[in-house]
């Protein structure tokens, strides 16, 4: 049995094969060496942009993440973290760049169009009806769906047990840690191509986000992309075969999860100490 908690989950090579010389991460701390980015199954490359007629937000940013992977973005508060989720799911103005799911260029596509090709996303907040039941938040996740998806909910009470023993009980009344796991949960009724989380961890207690993250990595055993955008950095970066660190917008830092913790500089900007 490994040492590690958490398993071999996915990708132990700190790059992914480049071919196309696009979305390749200049050197930076963290890796000593440039991330080949390019073949990746989901990459926001290159990006920037911003909300309407404002400013841009983002500034060349460039995020991925592959099969089996999970790939996490973290910063100080206003470093465009969720921009840069929000930006890969087509919820604000990509000016330059491009998002490209399995090789297919999607960056003119809507959020609902997005979903239909294979992303699942899971906002920070106004996750879930908090007046349906929690078997019915399920369903509402099979909205896309026209086949008998009765099995994918029996994998969901497997992942996520409390969900099976609470099926009946109104979303709204559960804790915060049980209403995280029915958003996780509806997104993955659509059957997701690759799952992201905008900070799934947020205001929950130590404990609830293990158990979380526990969750999470199950699902990325399975082989679903996860992308997750969040404030507990350190143990956020426990879990990632890939990490980035923003900065204003930009690409700050980028490596393995191992590689940014053993980061001296990583550790003192951004883990204290």
């Amino acid at each position: 049995m490994s040492s590690d908690p958490y398993g071999d989950r996915g990708n132990t090579d700190r790059s992914i094969a480049n071919p196309h010389g696009a979305g390749t991460l200049r050197p930076s701390p963290g890796t000593g060496q440039a991330m080949d980015t390019a073949s990746a199954f989901l990459i926001g490359d290159c990006m920037t942009g911003g909300y309407g007629k404002g400013p841009d937000i983002l500034h060349d940013c460039t995020i991925a993440v592959d099969k089996g992977e999970i790939a996490v973005i973290v910063g100080p508060n206003g470093a465009g973290k969720s921009t840069a989720m929000k930006a890969v799911f087509g919820m604000l103005d990509v000016r330059q760049g491009s998002v490209r799911l399995d090789g297919e260029e999607i960056t003119g596509l809507s959020p609902q169009d997005r979903v239909v090709k294979g992303m699942g996303f899971v906002p920070q907040t106004n996750n879930i009806f908090t007046s349906m039941t929690v078997e019915e938040n399920l369903e509402m996740g099979a909205f896309i769906r026209t086949d008998d998806f009765s099995d994918t909910m029996s994998q969901i009470y497997d992942l996520f047990p409390i969900l099976k023993e609470k099926r009946s009980q109104a979303a709204g009344e559960l804790s915060g840690g049980q209403r995280q796991q029915v958003a996780v949960g509806r997104a993955l009724m659509t059957r997701p191509k690759v799952l992201m989380l905008d900070e799934p961890t947020a205001g929950v207690s130590p404990i609830v986000m293990d158990e979380l993250f526990d969750r999470i990595i199950e699902v990325a055993r399975t082989g679903i992309p996860i992308l997750m955008v969040e404030q507990n950095a350190r143990q956020a970066l426990e879990i990632a075969d890939k990490g980035y660190v923003l900065v204003q917008g930009a690409n700050a830092y980028s490596g393995t999860g191992k590689d940014l913790l053993a980061d001296p500089d990583v550790r003192k900007s951004f883990l204290g100490g």
